[in-house]
């Protein structure tokens, strides 16, 4: 089996815009018939024409004519030739994570299996997931983020992520000691509406020098939150090494890391025991096998990074059942993320059930793809 080209699908997302106002999906062709599916994570871009210029590229350069089951030399020769063997960042990353996706998902189906039983094996039988809490109101009335939680608890929920601390950018920065207080007086109307039904995780974007960091953790521990994300932006690992000296709190990292390479550091340095990786951006499903693998002997726990189109949500679905150290899921799925497969990822009461058919086990409804095409 030969891989004979490529095809990308631009999709115009719907409000609130979950996974971005644009979702990038990668089609691969083969000689045989078998097409498989990938996507590339767009974030907030408006203009998708070098992201898929860069995946065009990389599929003549790399995959077209090439056996589908060859994923690791594919992978480690587009890696190396780009840039001499030197890393090739967050740009080229998440194209070669699309790509390889979509060759995963042709093995599974060439050998009629979903794509975890091919990596080791389902070894969780129902997935954790955890939702947003919105913000509207809470700082205003921080008693409105207990009703919220009762609310998300009913639903089933058994874990949320919070992000309380605003303007998200530019950071590093300082927050004063009244609104450290003030989100404190948040995180306390949570415990005291649901006690300790609800995990919260503290979500920020990098946003605080390390002092700020450590003076916030300090004040939340009292809460036990579930994790502190990104406390301080991620390219300094040792300053978040630092923070997690500082605080009972588990530190969660790893959204903007990508590859082996850049977990390995994170890990080693004791950095973050909570490993966000993201499917779509790190290098790709196999990728993000061997961090989750490195992640194990460090006893940390993985927890998916999941601001994406269906197709990446997909992968990461995968990658959870069949790793041992997997804690949580990010889910933010909407409407549409069911609506454009022909049978939608299953989250039901707070838990995603892994799918079962071969691949990435999921389909496009070609008629909601045509009705939402950019």
């Amino acid at each position: 089996m030969k891989v004979t080209g490529v095809e990308t699908i631009a999709i115009r997302n719907i409000e609130p815009y979950r996974g971005g106002p644009y979702w990038l999906f990668v089609q691969l062709k083969t000689d045989e018939g078998i097409t498989g599916l990938g996507e590339r994570p767009t974030g907030h871009a408006l203009n998708l024409n070098p992201q898929i210029s860069m995946i065009e590229d990389l599929c003549d350069q790399f995959v077209i004519g090439k056996s589908p089951f060859q994923i690791e030399r594919i992978w480690q020769t587009a890696y190396a030739s780009r840039h001499d063997g030197r890393h090739p960042g967050l740009y080229m990353t998440p194209a070669l994570s699309a790509i390889e996706m979509a060759l995963w998902d042709i093995v599974g189906k060439a050998t009629n299996q979903p794509i975890y039983n091919l990596l080791g094996g389902r070894v969780h039988d129902q997935l954790r997931a955890y939702a947003y809490m919105p913000t509207e109101g809470i700082w205003e009335d921080p008693e409105k983020a207990g009703e919220i939680a009762i609310k998300l608890v009913e639903e089933g929920n058994t874990a949320c992520k919070l992000d309380p601390f605003t303007p998200f950018f530019p950071h590093p920065r300082d927050f004063s000691l009244k609104t450290i207080r003030h989100v404190a007086r948040i995180f306390k109307a949570i415990r005291a509406a649901v006690g300790d039904e609800l995990e919260v995780g503290i979500g920020t974007h990098g946003q605080f020098s390390t002092a700020v960091a450590i003076r916030v953790a300090k004040e939340l521990e009292q809460f036990s939150p579930f994790w502190f994300e990104e406390p301080v932006p991620p390219e300094n690992i040792d300053e978040m090494a630092r923070v997690a000296a500082h605080t009972s709190i588990p530190i969660a990292s790893g959204e903007r890391l990508v590859t082996k390479f850049e977990f390995a550091d994170l890990l080693k340095k004791q950095a973050a025991q909570i490993i966000q990786l993201d499917v779509g951006q790190c290098g790709g499903i196999l990728e993000s096998k061997k961090i989750a693998g490195m992640a194990e002997s460090y006893y940390a726990m993985i927890a998916p990074h999941m601001y994406c189109g269906p197709v990446a949500a997909a992968a990461a679905v995968q990658l959870d059942t069949c790793s041992p150290n997997f804690l949580i899921q990010e889910y933010n799925g909407d409407s549409l993320h069911s609506e454009i497969f022909k049978e939608p990822i299953r989250f039901e009461n707070g838990f995603i059930t892994p799918p079962t058919g071969p691949g990435l086990g999921i389909e496009l409804d070609e008629a909601v793809v045509k009705k939402h095409l950019a």
